[in-house]
């Protein structure tokens, strides 16, 4: 079994906002402004967790915050990640951006044609991305460069030695 939580001491004046945050429009408030006043009064986390139909893991987090940040923690704070790092960096942009102008087949693949989830595909075998990205990401990448996909679709090539001529005749 863990060991016991409980939240702090309240004053007054955190007592009276949390009893106003029963009272509160969003769902996040209530509840954990719930949480806070039911810990204060001596209950313990597996018991307020089970009457309010949560996980305990919920209640122990939201005592956790408020013994941090105060009556801060009743309100819900942005889902934003904190900080985000852009998976294809100057670089590897710019090396994205050289893999797109050869054939997919110098990869080893099957087609000579590019789509964004084989250019993802190459993009971490090749050692460019720390992972396997999602077609977005790689959209996203290419805007970063002012470049489109449909602009990058042209420029594609191929060893065929009439590909010039049947490309012209084709969008034309």
């Amino acid at each position: 079994m863990r060991k016991p939580i409980f939240v702090r001491d309240l004053t007054e004046e955190e007592h009276q906002k949390l009893k106003s945050g029963l009272r509160a429009s969003e769902p996040f408030t209530v509840r954990r402004s719930q949480i806070i006043l039911a810990s204060a009064r001596g209950e313990w986390a597996p018991w307020i967790a089970e009457f309010l139909g949560c996980d305990d893991q919920t209640v122990r987090n939201a005592i956790v915050a408020f013994n941090e940040r105060g009556v801060a923690a009743i309100e819900m704070g942005s889902r934003r990640p904190k900080t985000v790092e852009p998976l294809f960096t100057g670089p590897g942009r710019e090396q994205l951006k050289g893999l797109l102008h050869r054939s997919p087949r110098d990869f080893g693949k099957e087609t000579s044609v590019w789509t964004l989830a084989l250019a993802a595909e190459v993009s971490f075998s090749e050692g460019i991305t720390p992972r396997l990205v999602s077609d977005d990401c790689v959209r996203h990448a290419l805007r970063r460069l002012n470049v489109s996909w449909k602009r990058a679709k042209h420029w594609i090539t191929s060893p065929d030695p009439a590909y010039e001529r049947k490309k012209r005749l084709a969008t034309e």
